[in-house]
């Protein structure tokens, strides 16, 4: 029965240390790893070129795709494209991981069709909470689907929150200096605002 819920995943890192972090907790997940170091030997492990199915060339399907952002060659966007764009393999969910918080970057790579956009490093909680979204995801596609986009909806919305709320502590910083300046530097800056804006407009 244990076997039954054991799921593959390809992780994809050009990091040694990094895939081998991720090969132990995915392990620890009870989860089956093949780890490779590259964007284009993932798509040879899954014969890609082939469009035959989304075995591995061991015969074992992938459940899952982990991979790095930032890699040589072949990034992991890139990799999500070549993934969405084949006709057999589209349908693998792909979660791309980053020790970089940009956020184009991650509405990029979820508008893609990433299933979820991970900050390195990479926790226990993470994988183990991916593992249940695929093994639920096995028994209701439909409504797993449609429960994912609203989660993707969600962390988009996360993220801009992130930052629109350290732009206003900034704005707040900002405020303060300004009040806390002398009224001789406060009509100083007054009167030099029009000439700022005049400067602007020419």
């Amino acid at each position: 029965m244990e076997m039954a819920q054991e799921l593959h995943v390809l992780a994809v890192d050009d990091s040694h240390v990094d895939r081998k972090v991720i090969e132990r907790l995915l392990k620890i997940s009870c989860c089956k790893v093949t780890a490779v170091e590259s964007g284009t030997r993932a798509l040879q492990y899954l014969g890609l070129d082939g469009e035959k199915s989304s075995m591995g060339i061991d015969g074992l399907k992938v459940n899952l795709i982990l991979t790095d952002y930032s890699m040589p060659g072949m990034t992991g966007y890139e990799l999500l494209k070549k993934i969405k764009e084949s006709s057999v393999l589209s349908k693998i969910p792909v979660v791309i991981m980053s020790s970089e918080k940009i956020l184009p970057r991650i509405d990029r790579c979820l508008e893609e069709g990433a299933e979820e956009f991970l900050l390195k490093p990479v926790k226990l909680s993470d994988v183990k909470r991916l593992r249940d979204f695929i093994l639920r995801g096995e028994g209701d596609d439909k409504k797993e689907t449609e429960k994912n986009i609203k989660q993707v909806c969600s962390r988009k919305r996360k993220f801009q929150d992130d930052s629109t709320t350290q732009s206003m502590l900034s704005a707040v910083v900002t405020v303060h200096d300004i009040e806390s300046s002398s009224p001789e530097s406060s009509a100083s800056s007054e009167s030099q605002q029009p000439l700022s804006k005049q400067s602007k407009i020419g």
